[in-house]
């Protein structure tokens, strides 16, 4: 089922352009509805959880997150990405190298506690920033090429804290009709890439070219790329209790 998109790769300069050119269909105008609709299982009762957020953009979640009183902790390619996601919400920001990561930076909010990293994922560590209690990765996955899922995986393994529960959103389309980004992730492959070390929960699994409440950027895509399905699944994700 991968073999059409198992060797499509993503330079970062590209998704550099996307934001510079605003050719940013992947980001949504609202909170993902994914993550709305199952924050409670996320939460899971706990306050003051701080939320790891890969591939951030300018997600509007993030602000939602940080507005219920949780601490955010994002990381993103594109500076211009990240100075819009301050600028769209009304937040003064300041902006500093990060000795740890060379030619990074990180812009921190001044109203919320929300500090996003300018710089490549695989550059970012726990030793930056320690391990989190929740991570939503809404099109983190999805987007990195293929061939680095292990080592993307064995990232996000190592930024989980033993109390961390982690919410991932997989497609899953017809890769002979389109060649990504965003890319197919099969259930199978999530099973085979956390399995070993976490507990897997299929939490949604929905037709999002008809549901009603889907993605309307993602449905407006898909007739674009020439689809003839596309299923939308969240995954909770967390460490198995040793």
């Amino acid at each position: 089922m991968l073999a059409p998109q198992a060797d499509r790769v993503m330079a970062l300069g590209e998704w550099e352009e996307r934001w510079q050119e605003d050719r940013i269909t992947f980001h949504q105008p609202h909170v993902h509805k994914m993550l709305e609709s199952n924050i409670d299982k996320v939460l899971s009762g706990r306050t003051g959880v701080r939320f790891f957020f890969p591939l951030c953009g300018k997600a509007l979640d993030m602000k939602w997150v940080a507005d219920m009183g949780h601490s955010v902790v994002g990381v993103e390619i594109s500076e211009k990405g990240i100075k819009q996601f301050f600028e769209d919400n009304n937040m003064t920001y300041s902006e500093e190298p990060v000795p740890a990561i060379p030619g990074a930076k990180v812009f921190k909010s001044s109203e919320r506690n929300i500090s996003l990293y300018q710089c490549d994922l695989f550059n970012f560590s726990s030793s930056i920033e320690g391990q989190f209690g929740a991570i939503w990765d809404r099109g983190s996955l999805v987007a990195i090429n293929p061939r680095d899922r292990e080592k993307y995986a064995d990232l996000i393994i190592s930024l989980m804290a033993k109390d961390c529960r982690y919410l991932l959103d997989t497609l899953l389309y017809n890769p002979e009709l389109y060649g990504g980004p965003p890319f197919v992730v099969p259930d199978e492959q999530v099973a085979s890439l956390f399995g070993n070390s976490c507990d897997l929960e299929q939490l949604q699994s929905l037709d999002a070219m008809n549901a009603l409440d889907a993605l309307t950027a993602l449905t407006n895509r898909q007739q674009r790329w020439g689809l003839d399905y596309l299923t939308e699944t969240v995954h909770l994700i967390t460490p198995k209790i040793t």
